[in-house]
């Protein structure tokens, strides 16, 4: 007769993810992911990500009030700052990551454009 499984010990339902350890009972297996980004310093990592999240000059009409996407960019720069040591430069792109979320901050007109009042 198989033992019962103690439920204490296992994850639970729901959103939480399964790590390694909880599939294999071991964190030394990687999964692909980290298996891909292993070679790659963490500057490295946040740079990549700062490039994938910044708007493309194409679709900045069209984004540029995305209160999300503008908060991702933000929080992204800021993170290259921070892995880079200068928390001077990280913190006032938190600050701003914050206001596009809370809505104290809006975008500003084109200037190809000009304000259209």
């Amino acid at each position: 007769m198989a033992p019962a499984s103690n439920p204490a010990s296992a994850p639970a339902s729901g959103s939480q993810k399964l790590t390694p350890k909880d599939i294999f009972g071991s964190t030394s297996i990687k999964s692909p992911l980290q298996a891909k980004v292993e070679g790659l310093s963490d500057q490295e990592l946040a740079q990549a990500l700062m490039e994938r999240l910044t708007l493309a000059e194409a679709n900045w009409h069209s984004k540029k009030s995305n209160r999300a996407i503008r908060a991702k960019e933000q929080v992204a720069a800021a993170l290259i700052y921070l892995l880079k040591g200068d928390k001077e430069e990280a913190l006032p792109r938190l600050e701003q990551a914050v206001a596009w979320l809370n809505r104290s901050i809006s975008a500003p007109p084109c200037p190809d454009h000009g304000d259209r009042k």
